[in-house]
């Protein structure tokens, strides 16, 4: 009698104590030195200790990552397709000792884990992309960023991470498959969307399962912080308005704590291991449409080596043979692929056949046909604009949870970044735009000039190249929680650093828009304008790192707008933005 897939490695491995040795635990892990990890560090945590990384014992140590990187297997020659690091700062890794435990904590000192220490080596971000790189499997992301440490070592888990969102849906894979048995489900085909399904990727999905003859697992990456960056309570919101549009006795809905991954074949094997491990034979891949606000790179079948990529379904089962010729990507990835033994549905170019009324792969519609398609572009800026999203593409119960959390532009909150070097003009300009910005109504305004917050948001910092990161990094913030609520943050410091201004939009940009503006006016006008004589103390050597003396200003790749005031008069700088915000539909 044919029976549920079994865990990869044919057993799960969770890393969960006893109740008796987590009490042991928690009182140990009062003399242990502690490591707080971040937020995608602690779902992949979760992971681990559900069994979700089965057999995984914990996080890999050089032997191991030096081996899946070449080779798709762990140093034993299981295959295993993506490294499982623990990334630390060079600070916190240099108190660490093989042999020695350490506390894992979240940013609110809670402990779902202990680490026993069994390496500690530094990171080589460019050594590892080359490795990966002459394997022909290529990492999607860096593992860690320079300047970081490796810790590796076994775990032991005392509690899953808390969890406060969606609690009813969120399952263990031991849980998940202890439901499939209940139902006397045997063959499982999942859909894993990071970004709100419509109606092609329903349509495929239930065509996907009855073709296989397998259940449906609707499992949504749900892991992402809801507080900090909830694009995920919409996707799970949207998810389940299709509920009723799903065949209640062969389909079932539940959450996955992992954060989506970036594309790439890596990354598709390991959801498959996931997948497998949640008790899931068929795994759906790549289909899902760029919503606004859902910005974080989703799953695409086109990274899949050929010839895992195109209109249909694999064959049941096994992996398709490499191909010849030397195609060392594809022989990887399909002998990695047979080992985990999951069935890969490439989810093909869909069209709407308006004859039809219904969705088919594109080379399966009729020539004589009208056909039709929607792009993330199309949809988002129907979604900016308040318009319409036609029936054919979406249902309305989706429509109705995408408008509530996307609001069109005209009602969204947004932040202006003003940048350049002191004497610019950026303040001048920044309470000019504010004025304006008051004068017309409908939002909240509210300045952050870079004296303003170093006043009353960074008193106690200097202006060290890492202090004025830390100040920069604080108004982006504060500017967030603005735009988050639909206000109008005018931000104006110096933020000299490319990188830096980056992570600010990245901030920024999930909750609404973000209008970087270059004031570009010349040095040798800004030391003309110079009241304070900063420029020349900077230039005897009397204020270190200044910014276009000392230190470099790193001019803005592709702002928004670029204004030199010695050329613009305020009121014309302010106009410039005004109409830059209306284009944009930021202003009625």
């Amino acid at each position: 009698m044919q029976s549920l897939i079994p865990p990869y490695g044919d057993q799960l491995v969770e890393l969960l104590v006893l109740e008796d040795r987590a009490a042991a635990i928690r009182q140990e892990a009062f003399a242990m030195p502690s490591l707080d990890l971040s937020w995608t560090q602690i779902c992949q945590l979760e992971l681990l200790l559900n069994g979700a990384y089965s057999p995984l014992p914990g996080y890999l140590g050089r032997a191991d990552l030096d081996s899946v990187l070449k080779t798709l297997q762990l140093a034993d020659g299981r295959a295993w397709p993506q490294p499982v690091m623990l990334a630390v700062a060079a600070k916190a890794a240099q108190a660490l000792q093989p042999g020695q435990a350490v506390a894992l904590r979240d940013g609110e000192g809670f402990m779902p884990a202990i680490l026993h220490v069994a390496e500690v080596w530094p990171a080589d971000p460019e050594a590892e992309a080359a490795l990966a790189e002459a394997a022909g499997v290529p990492l999607a992301q860096p593992l860690a960023q320079p300047g970081e440490y490796y810790v590796a070592g076994r775990v032991e888990g005392v509690a899953l991470p808390p969890r406060h969102d969606f609690p009813a849906v969120r399952f263990t894979p031991r849980e998940l498959r202890e439901q499939f048995s209940r139902r006397g489900w045997r063959r499982v085909l999942a859909s894993q969307p990071g970004r709100p399904m419509h109606r092609p990727q329903l349509e495929f999905v239930l065509q996907a399962a009855a073709q296989h003859e397998a259940n449906l697992l609707i499992q949504p990456a749900a892991g992402s912080d809801p507080v900090l960056e909830s694009s995920h309570v919409t996707l799970v919101r949207a998810c389940q308005a299709l509920l009723p549009r799903l065949p209640g006795a062969t389909a079932f809905f539940a959450l996955s704590p992992m954060i989506p991954l970036p594309a790439g074949p890596r990354e598709i094997l390991l959801r498959a291991v996931m997948a497998r491990n949640y008790g899931v034979s068929h795994l759906v891949v790549g289909g899902e449409t760029q919503d606004e606000g859902m910005r974080r790179r989703g799953q695409d079948y086109a990274c899949l080596p050929s010839p895992h990529r195109g209109g249909g379904a694999r064959g049941e089962g096994e992996a398709q043979p490499a191909q010849t010729g030397g195609d060392q990507q594809s022989a990887y990835f399909d002998r990695c692929l047979q080992a985990i033994a999951v069935t890969l549905v490439p989810f093909p170019r869909m069209v709407y056949v308006e004859d039809r009324d219904e969705y088919l792969p594109q080379e399966q519609a009729p020539a004589y046909s009208r056909k039709q398609v929607m792009g993330g572009q199309e949809l988002n800026r129907r979604l900016m604009q308040g318009l319409k999203i036609p029936d054919w593409f979406t249902y309305p119960e989706v429509v109705e949870e995408l408008r509530r959390s996307y609001p069109p532009r005209s009602q969204q909150g947004f932040t202006v970044f003003l940048t350049g070097l002191s004497g610019a003009g950026k303040s001048t300009v920044a309470k000019a735009l504010a004025v304006k910005l008051l004068e017309m109504g409908g939002r909240r305004v509210t300045l952050l000039d870079g004296d303003i917050v170093r006043k009353n948001l960074s008193s106690e910092l200097g202006f060290s190249k890492e202090h004025r990161d830390i100040n920069i990094r604080r108004i982006g913030f504060v500017a967030s929680e603005i735009t988050k609520h639909g206000g109008i943050a005018v931000c104006a410091p110096i933020a000299p650093y490319r990188k830096t201004r980056r992570d600010v939009r990245d901030m920024i940009e999930c909750w609404g828009g973000f209008i970087e503006v270059h004031v570009s006016t010349p040095i040798e006008v800004c030391e003309g304008r110079d009241r304070k004589g900063l420029y020349a103390k900077a230039r005897a050597g009397l204020i270190p790192e200044f910014t276009g003396v000392s230190d470099p200003y790193e001019i803005p790749e592709q702002p928004e707008l670029a204004i030199d005031t010695s050329r613009y008069s305020v009121d014309e700088a302010v106009q410039s933005v005004i109409l830059k915000l209306e284009h944009e539909g930021y202003l009625h």
